[in-house]
């Protein structure tokens, strides 16, 4: 089983950048597809970023693309998100997961198939 906690989540300006950690225990990331997904209030769970078990490839849907950056430490024990540019658009609740069978597809409707998610932290961007 794997546990993820979320945190750096906050509020800040349009156009401000942001850091999001999501801290794994119980299993390391190198067996897992890792994903950033988030949700607003009144919208579907929306699949943000990926990042496969090779710790390279990764995917963006396509409303952040150029924006964020997924990664992950050399210890593979936390993953990052990176987000730049930011918009008031992007303001949700931010959570990490796990997927064992290969990576969730980004966009809307990917929820299915996730192993394990975080509690989520807070992003809230002021125009």
């Amino acid at each position: 089983q794997v546990h993820l906690v979320e945190s750096g989540g906050g509020s800040v300006q349009a156009g401000g950048s942001l850091r999001l950690s999501c801290a794994a225990s119980g299993s390391t990331f190198s067996t897992y597809c890792m994903a950033w997904f988030r949700q607003a209030p009144g919208k579907e769970r929306e699949g943000v970023a990926t990042l496969d078990t090779d710790g390279e490839t990764t995917d963006y849907a396509d409303s952040v693309k150029g924006r964020f950056t997924i990664s992950q430490d050399n210890t593979r024990t936390t993953l990052y998100l990176q987000m730049n540019s930011l918009k008031p658009e992007d303001t949700a609740m931010y959570y990490c997961a796990a997927v064992s069978f290969g990576c969730p597809e980004v966009g809307y409707g990917s929820t299915t198939g996730v192993d394990y998610w975080g509690e989520g932290t807070l992003v809230t961007i002021s125009s």
